[in-house]
């Protein structure tokens, strides 16, 4: 059987993990084999075209614009990330935390907390936090450096395991793909209020922006910003810094040699990748006074989950008797608590689950199943 048609079909289930209740890839899956070999042909053929995406509002945790794609054009997300993760992977720097395997978020956390504490030699000398952050990062990436970043590099390896001019080609397709031609948007005009301008794929500069929300779209992401993290990495010698997508932290014993790390990171970001430091998001405080950090706050011997993550969890359990026995519902609860555990929140995960009555139970025990009719937990952290 011809590699490209299992590639499909390995990327198929890729993108149909935990993504099996969609109404987009339950009508893919009513006759997905021969929806997969249309795929193959026009990927053979180079015919395939990209379909129509769905816009819409999100608000929570800001308010962004979102364009999802396709189960089918998802499923070539999936086929172009697998052909080339791990060749850019092995390629980052250590620390660069978004859209890589066994990091995520929670790493990122814990790394910052480790180059606090070495930096400071455990809390026995001064340390400071750098934290800067790039302005309107999606809707700024420069689509033509970003091309000729991936081309240079697939070009110079040899251990792409197919046709680089077929891949290179679909790649730079779903680059420049514009989801404004062809969408169908959902919600009301009204979503649009107070969401500004430059946050809107309606209104940036051709050339620019990259939809936020495509799998595609966070490793190119970090291939785009590769870059940089080798320069303050390699060029200005920071031992102790971090990256998550657009959010970057730098820790160094020296207040003055981070003051001074501010404009050459700006001229950098300008000159080579066409960015914006973002003027009112530059953090530099002593680590006693706290970093917030992808959803965590960082304090000395202690990490503490954001409050909206603990408000959203409230939330949920003021309903728990009325979705206690969907099981989805049980999963996000789940979730939280799992969220939680990577805090100092012992107290606060108490009050709010014995906030339920009619349950007496051993707060270590935190994921919770339904068992003969009754809300029950099952395993321990």
């Amino acid at each position: 059987m011809d590699q490209l048609l299992l590639d499909i079909f390995q990327a198929y289930y890729d993108a149909r993990c935990n993504k099996r209740n969609t109404l987009s890839q339950l009508a893919f899956e009513l006759d997905f084999e021969h929806s997969l070999f249309e795929l193959y042909e026009e990927l053979k053929t180079r015919t395939y075209e990209i379909g129509q995406s769905i816009c819409f509002i999100v608000s929570d945790p800001v308010k962004r614009e979102v364009f999802a794609s396709s189960f089918r054009d998802r499923v070539i997300h999936h086929l172009i990330y697998n052909y080339i993760y791990r060749l850019f992977d092995r390629h980052f720097i250590y620390d660069s935390y978004s859209c890589r395997l066994e990091k995520g978020t929670h790493y990122g956390i814990r790394r910052m907390d480790h180059f606090i504490r070495s930096c400071s030699q455990n809390y026995t000398r001064d340390c400071y936090i750098l934290k800067l952050d790039i302005k309107g990062f999606f809707m700024s990436i420069d689509k033509e450096i970003l091309k000729q970043q991936i081309a240079e590099k697939l070009n110079f390896w040899w251990e792409i395991a197919c046709d680089k001019v077929r891949l290179l080609t679909l790649i730079n397709q779903v680059i420049d793909h514009d989801p404004t031609q062809n969408y169908i948007f959902k919600g009301k005009n009204s979503d649009y209020d107070w969401l500004p301008k430059e946050k809107s794929l309606f209104h940036v500069w051709a050339g620019k922006w990259l939809p936020i929300g495509n799998l595609t779209s966070q490793l190119f992401a970090n291939i785009y910003l590769d870059s940089l993290d080798k320069y303050i990495k390699y060029q200005l010698w920071c031992t102790y810094y971090g990256r998550y997508v657009d959010d970057f932290v730098i820790i160094h014993h020296d207040k003055e040699f981070l003051k001074s790390l501010i404009p050459q990171i700006k001229i950098f970001l300008q000159e080579k990748l066409q960015l914006i430091l973002h003027p009112n998001k530059i953090y530099l405080q002593h680590y006693t006074k706290w970093v917030k950090f992808l959803g965590g706050y960082i304090k000395p011997r202690r990490i503490y989950i954001h409050r909206r993550t603990i408000g959203n969890f409230k939330t949920k359990m003021k309903h728990i008797w009325i979705i206690w026995s969907k099981a989805k519902q049980l999963n996000v609860i789940n979730s939280y608590l799992w969220i939680l555990r990577h805090g100092k929140n012992y107290i606060i995960r108490k009050k709010i689950l014995q906030k339920i009555s009619g349950f007496s139970f051993d707060i270590h025990f935190t994921y919770w199943t339904i068992h003969n009719g009754s809300l029950w937990t099952s395993s321990r952290l």
